[in-house]
């Protein structure tokens, strides 16, 4: 606890003079005359790997957010400086231009964490033929304007989103469908890590509403040197994978992995399990855990350690705001000092959009409502918890699919084929058009349906933008009935 609090203490002299290079200098020398007290803790907990939830949370909350901070307070000046320099900064705000959601939440912070690929020409196996950056971990971490709780939220790479027109490098890209994870490819065209982050903050931002505060971008290059640095990582597979897009043959049981194999391991993804982009979440999650522990290990080998850091810090590209190991200190302070049983992890809710779309087996969609109830509490800076977790995992499990919602389309504009041009748009969401007809003039959009179909006009409603969906005793039976008015614009728009 002494360490903890001398670190925190260096840390807030170096905000002092606001976070200059004499600040920095201080907190370095700070932190080095706490070393002592550090490595005196770290060697009675030597041997021990097993973690704490709040260290887990720094873990899993950025990859090396948390585990790159655990031995600055032993280097020296020099070193911190060096480390320091090491992480890249980039101005996302003119990228991201004007039209984006408003905080509703003042105080509280939304901060996207990739783990990216941008390995082309590093002479690595694994992913080595690869032509652009690849975002392969994308999650949201909530953490609450009292700082009294947090919520990490995973989105499955294989989510299917609308993807809005942004920067490549040399023009703009036309707004489409695709994967989630085409957004970070897409930004980074032209090899600017920035530019590809803020292409995946715009399409977060368009699909969920949340307002993204700042972005931490983890290179998976980097991250197999943290790996080497620590001389490797033990996992324990239950059964034999082999993985010829991995370049991956590893027996079961447990074994030590580095260099590409750690890295295929943790990319692995159809010869494990059920092949599904949630289970190599979880296994991504168990591994930086793991990669965490190891590091807190080695608080007491000066070469590891600085190996460790040396890679970790190499390995991020922040927003201006976050570049620098001070401000990262700070968040992964502020997440360390959350009560344990108010740091929520969860993954949106999905279900197969084969289930929508039966030529398509390799992607998913967001659950709704509850996917909007979620991104709304966060908007709203409401604590989820594990009754809210628990609830979002059941929708996963029991999906209202979109083709299971069956719809009476009425045109209330008094313009001819509106109620046509309607339904054309729910089926491209997958929906399922039952008849068409008119309805007497009206000057909103709203949806109405039997008490049998209540669940089935909730997902209609959350595809459509401010439409309200309300219980009806005159509701035709079997069907939902949306009553077209000049105000129609669905979640494809």
């Amino acid at each position: 606890m002494h360490d903890r609090q001398t670190h925190r203490q260096a840390a807030r002299r170096g905000a002092g003079d606001g976070g200059g290079r004499g600040s920095r200098r201080r907190a370095a020398d700070d932190g080095a005359r706490a070393a002592d007290a550090g490595t005196r803790a770290a060697r009675r907990k030597a041997g021990k790997t097993r973690m704490t939830r709040r260290g887990r949370a720094l873990a899993w909350t950025g990859g090396v957010v948390g585990v790159v901070l655990l031995g600055t307070a032993g280097v020296g000046a020099w070193v911190y400086q060096h480390l320091d320099g090491n992480i890249t900064g980039a101005d996302v705000g003119s990228t991201l231009g004007g039209d984006r959601p408003v905080n509703l939440s003042p105080g509280s912070k939304n901060i996207l964490v990739v783990g990216s690929d941008s390995r082309a020409g590093t002479g690595g196996k694994y992913g080595s033929g690869l032509t652009t950056m690849q975002s392969d971990t994308l999650m949201v971490l909530h953490i609450a304007a009292n700082h009294k709780w947090a919520t990490a939220v995973s989105f499955p790479r294989d989510s299917w989103v609308r993807i809005p027109a942004c920067d490549k490098g040399n023009g703009q890209s036309s707004p489409h469908h695709f994967k989630i994870n085409e957004a970070f490819s897409i930004g980074g065209l032209g090899g600017d890590v920035g530019k590809a982050a803020a292409c995946s903050i715009k399409t977060l931002e368009k699909n969920t509403g949340l307002r993204i505060d700042d972005f931490v971008s983890v290179n998976f290059e980097g991250f197999k040197g943290m790996v080497d640095a620590l001389g490797g990582i033990e996992v324990c597979p239950k059964h034999a994978i082999h993985d010829k897009k991995a370049q991956l043959d590893m027996a079961a049981g447990c074994q030590t992995v580095k260099d590409e194999k750690a890295l295929g391991y943790v990319r692995t993804r159809y010869s494990v399990g059920d092949g599904s982009d949630l289970g190599r979440i979880g296994r991504q999650q168990e591994f930086m855990k793991a990669l965490a522990a190891k590091a807190q290990s080695k608080l007491t080998s000066p070469t590891a350690l600085y190996g460790f850091l040396d890679s970790a810090t190499k390995s991020l590209t922040t927003d201006k705001d976050l570049a620098g190991i001070k401000p990262l200190y700070d968040l992964a302070s502020t997440v360390k000092d959350i009560p344990s049983d108010r740091l929520t992890f969860l993954t949106v809710p999905t279900y197969p959009r084969e289930a929508d779309v039966p030529s398509d087996k390799a992607n998913v969609l967001w659950q709704y409502p509850q996917a909007g109830e979620l991104f709304g509490d966060l908007a709203h800076d409401r604590e989820i918890g594990a009754a809210g977790k628990a609830r979002f995992a059941e929708a996963a499990k029991n999906p209202v699919t979109a083709h299971s919602v069956r719809i009476r389309v009425l045109n209330g504009t008094g313009t001819p084929g509106r109620a046509a041009t309607a339904a054309e748009e729910l089926r491209k969401l997958g929906f399922t058009v039952v008849a068409t007809g008119n309805a007497p003039t009206t000057d909103r959009t709203s949806i109405s349906y039997p008490a049998s179909l209540k669940a089935q006009g909730e997902v209609l409603a959350a595809r459509l933008p401010g439409t309200k969906a309300a219980e009806s005793a005159q509701a035709s039976p079997g069907a939902v009935t949306l009553t077209v008015g000049p105000d129609f614009t669905t979640a494809n728009s």
